[in-house]
């Protein structure tokens, strides 16, 4: 849906993601505020921002990698607290102001897209703006396009919702109204700054108190071609780190480093607003503001040697602490870290957590890693299967995969027993796609042998498939050139002669009377073709042999000698055409060089548009094995090679169509 200003759209109480867009050299900074009834935050924490990442309840977090041109937030509906009725999406600038910026689009997204679009297109000059907003309405969330801006950048925004700032970063308030959509308080009206009351401490839950000491909470992730799978990341060092979020992908380089010996996912450490906890409303005292400082945080530690294979991104012996393990990206040391968990056959090997016992001996698997890797991979899967149809399994997006299962600290065996539905789905994919043109390429061939190993697939139909593209790739090298020599003791050859072909044939010859039937020896050399029969013979050089082809199961030869040709019924009549045709290109020199494509050939693009369309099944049956491109029309026929003129069929089906139209 497409908001003007002031429009307002329902979206769903889910993860999202808000992702702002130019067309500029500038840098946009986005941040969020997490607002209570009264319209502002409930303690300077509620800020997320460039030196605060991450809110504590996981509900917003900032993506600090974002995409060029583009800054990202990630909003978890379900996780925002019941006192928090609306979320600020804002964000600002350093040098210039959003009336210089171009193509200014605030974009929300959903699991499945985009579901709301805000441009704005006639910004102010000003050095910060806010967007838009999530706010609640009959216990339903919605989305608001706003676009109010301040001139006094990004200190007086967040100070017109109540955050403390540092009068070293403080800016002159605005006097235009902070939130043109704000409730008035039901006291009367109220500083945005003043002081507010604080909510009651909570307590923590059963599963935090099962955590056991040093050992991590287990964490998630959603895929990372999702606009919902880049900004949240987490890590836990402790009891006393804040609870990782659902969602996590791994950690890459963060827009500043921590210093020496913090961790990344520490409450402490990890947020610049450095306020106390917050107490009860009642019978405490009151809570004295700690500002926050908005200049951006810069540490220069000495970096640490990287670890063995340092390609490779993995946990290590954390350089400054053995007794933990420390993320290695594949480029340098991240923040992210966690205390090993002591060997032992009654604790969970992933979080420490005690593993209850089996009423017949042995233990029953971790409740809360069960839950936590079952969730995981469901989201894990789908980013395996946009990899896989994007890239194959190579590169760097198939490694970043598996970097982000090592990452959660799940055995890889486990990551490819959830793949083997995708990784079946994607050879069949694999293989259709190279018979599309009826020539296996050694590139084709390779590459489907990679996906097997790669995915680790094995049984009954990953045999087939290695037989099939067995097959194809044999018969195209025939038709390539690439013919084998058979040794014929007995028949004499003429000077450099070599046999290709000599098998048992049945010559079949039509005769007004019916047809003649003569069994024979099939002898196909570099020089002619030889049919041997009891009482008859066949030989006809290359140089009249027009072409060679396959009708009703009969290898059939068309020549301009004086009888037109001959057809031979014989065992494998595939192979047989197959070795003629290549023997019939090498000595007529019409061998296709290395990388030319045959008429036939349907492009790459075409291919992948036809079985997006049809869902990767038979149109006719709904089968999704053994599946083979179609043409309509035939091209014997007039048929073009076009997204409309292709369909996909089972071989069965195939087969049954035949040539008709």
């Amino acid at each position: 849906m497409k908001l003007s200003k002031g429009a307002h759209a329902p979206v769903p109480t889910s993860l999202l993601a808000v992702v702002v867009s130019w067309r500029s050299e500038h840098v946009i900074d986005a941040h969020a505020l997490l607002l209570d009834g009264t319209g502002a935050v409930r303690t300077d924490r509620d800020l997320v921002f460039y030196n605060a990442p991450r809110h504590i309840s996981q509900a917003v977090t900032l993506d600090q990698e974002p995409a060029p041109g583009t800054a990202r937030l990630s909003v978890s509906l379900p996780r925002t607290e019941t006192d928090v009725e609306r979320i600020v999406v804002s964000g600002s600038l350093d040098h210039g102001t959003f009336g210089d910026i171009a193509s200014l689009t605030v974009t929300v997204f959903a699991a499945d897209g985009p579901i709301a679009r805000f441009d704005i297109e006639d910004a102010d000059a000003v050095a910060a703006m806010m967007f838009g907003e999530f706010y609640r309405r009959e216990g339903r969330w919605r989305f608001r396009a706003v676009g109010q801006g301040w001139s006094s950048g990004l200190a007086g925004l967040v100070t017109e919702f109540g955050v403390a700032v540092d009068d070293s970063s403080r800016r002159a308030r605005t006097p235009r109204p902070a939130d043109p959509f704000a409730r008035p308080h039901p006291d009367g009206a109220r500083d945005a700054g003043s002081a507010r009351a604080q909510p009651a401490a909570q307590p923590s839950s059963p599963q935090d108190r099962h955590l056991p000491s040093g050992a991590p909470y287990p964490t998630r992730s959603v895929p990372e071609s999702s606009p919902l799978g880049a900004a949240e990341r987490t890590d836990a060092t402790g009891p006393s780190a804040h609870r990782g979020p659902r969602y996590a992908d791994f950690p890459a380089a963060s827009r500043q480093a921590p210093p020496r010996g913090e961790s990344a996912g520490a409450a402490p450490a990890a947020s610049p607003v450095d306020s106390t906890p917050s107490e009860p409303s009642t019978g405490g005292p009151p809570r004295t503001p700690q500002h926050v400082d908005l200049t951006r945080r810069i540490s220069q530690p000495a970096p640490p040697p990287p670890p063995p294979n340092p390609e490779r991104a993995d946990w290590h012996s954390d350089p400054e602490d053995a007794s933990r393990l420390r993320w290695w990206d594949g480029t340098e040391w991240t923040s992210a870290t966690y205390h090993r968990t002591p060997p032992g056959p009654r604790a969970c090997v992933r979080c420490g957590n005690p593993l209850r016992r089996k009423l017949f001996g042995g233990a029953a698997p971790c409740q809360f890693c069960e839950a936590e890797i079952e969730e995981f991979l469901t989201h894990w899967h789908t980013r395996a299967w946009r990899v896989l149809i994007a890239s194959g399994p190579q590169g760097e997006p198939w490694e970043a995969l598996w970097a982000s299962l090592r990452y959660q600290r799940i055995d890889e065996n486990i990551g490819r027993t959830a793949l083997r539905e995708v990784g079946l789905s994607y050879v069949e994919r694999l293989v259709t796609f190279a018979f599309a043109d009826g020539a296996i390429q050694q590139n084709e061939y390779d590459t489907f042998e990679r996906a097997i190993g790669e995915l680790a697939l094995t049984g009954p139909l990953i045999e087939d498939l290695r037989r099939r593209m067995h097959r194809g790739r044999t018969l195209c090298r025939l038709r390539e050139g690439d013919l084998p020599v058979v040794r014929t003791p007995g028949l004499h050859l003429d000077s450099e002669e070599k046999v290709h072909l000599d098998l048992v044939a049945t010559h079949v010859r039509q005769l007004a009377r019916g047809p003649k039937i003569t069994e024979g020896r099939l002898i196909a050399s570099n020089k002619k073709l030889r049919f041997v029969g009891s009482g008859a013979g066949v030989e006809m050089p290359w140089s009249r042999v027009v072409s060679v082809h396959i009708e009703a199961g009969v290898v059939m030869i068309a020549a301009t000698s004086a009888r037109g040709g001959a057809s031979f019924e014989v065992a494998d009549p595939e192979y047989v055409a197959a070795a003629l045709e290549g023997a019939l290109r090498v000595a007529k020199r019409l061998v296709l060089t290395p990388g030319q494509r045959d008429s036939r050939s349907i492009p790459q693009e075409v291919k992948a548009e036809v079985w997006q369309r049809d869902g990767g099944k038979c149109v006719e049956c709904g089968s999704g094995h053994y599946l083979e491109f179609d043409h309509v029309i035939p091209l014997s026929r007039g048929g073009a090679t076009s997204a409309s003129n292709l369909q996909i069929l089972c071989r069965a089906c195939n087969r049954a169509k035949g040539a008709r139209i």
